[in-house]
This record gives C-alpha cells, sequence and structure tokens, in this order.
C-alpha cells in the first residue's frame, strides 16, 4: 500500500475527489497518508480533517528563501513516508532538490489540454478566462507528472471538455472539474499505485 501525500492550497475540491474514490475503493494500493497545504485557511485542510487525515500546514511567506521552504515540506514528506505526492490546487512552485528526489513521483492536475494554455501563471479562473479569450472550442484537463519546468512534465491522462455557448470562466471551470479533472486525477493515482504507469522520455504508457 502506498501512502500519497495530496498537495494544496484552496477548496481541496480534487482533494474531496481523491478522497471521495479512496472511500469507494478506486485508489488501488493507494491511501492518503497526509494533506499538506501552503495556506492556512484553505478549506481543503476541514475535508482532510473530516476523513481523518492528517494535516500540515507549510506556508511560503512563512520562510526567508524557497530553499527554506522546500527542506520544510520535504521533512513533512519525509515524515509521512510518501510514496507519491499530488499537486491539487497547490499555489507554490516546487525546488529542484524535491522534484529531483521524488523524480517521476509526483503528480499535478491542470485544468486545459497541455500544452495549451498552461506554465507559469496559469492557474485556476484564469486558465479558463484564457480559453474563453482565445475563442477555443475545446478544453478539457490534464494529468501530468511534474518535473522543472511548469505544466512541462510527461502527460499521464487527457480528457477534452466542450466549451458552450455563454460560458463564463465559473461555469467552464465547473464543467472540466466535473467531467474531467475529478475523473482522470483518481484514475491516474490508482495506476501509478499499481505500478502500471512506465515512462520513457515524454511517453507514459500503461502497463
Amino acid at each position: 500500500m502506498l501512502n500519497i501525500a495530496v498537495l494544496v492550497s484552496g477548496g481541496g475540491t480534487n482533494l474531496q475527489a481523491l478522497i471521495d474514490a479512496g472511500e469507494r475503493g478506486e485508489l488501488q494500493n493507494g491511501r492518503i497518508c497526509c494533506v499538506i497545504s501552503g495556506n492556512p485557511q484553505a478549506y481543503a485542510l476541514e475535508r482532510a480533517k473530516r476523513h481523518g487525515i492528517k494535516t500540515a500546514v507549510v506556508a511560503r511567506k512563512s520562510f526567508a528563501s524557497s530553499k527554506e521552504f522546500d527542506l520544510a515540506l520535504l521533512k513533512e514528506l519525509e515524515s509521512c513516508k510518501a510514496d507519491l505526492i499530488i499537486l491539487a490546487g497547490f499555489m507554490s512552485i516546487l525546488g529542484g532538490e524535491l522534484i529531483s528526489k521524488y523524480e517521476n513521483k509526483i503528480i499535478n492536475v491542470h485544468p486545459s489540454l497541455i500544452p495549451a494554455f498552461c506554465g507559469r501563471g496559469f492557474y485556476g479562473l484564469k486558465v479558463h478566462q484564457a480559453v474563453l479569450d482565445y475563442g477555443a472550442k475545446v478544453t478539457g484537463a490534464t494529468v501530468h507528472f511534474v518535473n522543472s519546468i511548469p505544466d512541462g512534465g510527461a502527460i499521464i491522462l487527457q480528457k477534452a471538455v466542450a466549451v458552450e455557448s455563454g460560458d463564463t470562466p465559473e461555469t467552464l471551470q465547473k464543467r472540466v472539474m466535473e467531467q474531467a479533472e475529478w475523473q482522470l486525477l483518481p484514475k491516474a493515482v490508482s495506476l501509478f499505485c499499481q505500478g502500471r504507469l512506465k515512462i520513457e522520455g515524454r511517453e507514459v504508457y500503461l502497463k
């Protein structure tokens, strides 16, 4: 059974999708061991506590440097013996040392079809606003491994979602979460925990 650490900063809707999947028995060979928030006020912490999951707060602004922040994160991850790290709306960029230590063991969910509308500065409603401003007809979500380039790691799963006439960033965000993010993330996590993901360069294969 692999230990899963979930890093959050906000409401925790993707965390809830993982918790629900775990309680339905869909996270095969994996369990959420801890939830670490970059924001002490994040509602995601309440979601974790309701389900008896250990929580911790590691806020970037509490540390003088990014290196100290990374070391504090590493300490928390090591204390819960994390085998897999999930970025579920975590708003801080991870440093190179942490990414290197957990190479191909960090997974992020992004609310667009990478490589479109991704990278530094594309997060939350900003992604969906950019999709609407561009006039795209299709958007979606991507689950990928994390490397040193924001949203630049190997893609695990993607799902397309239609952009509808009259959409606002809020309505589009809700549809992308419901139709793609909440389905893809638990599936990718379960595949990882079962040892069914094989990475070759930029390609991720199912075993």
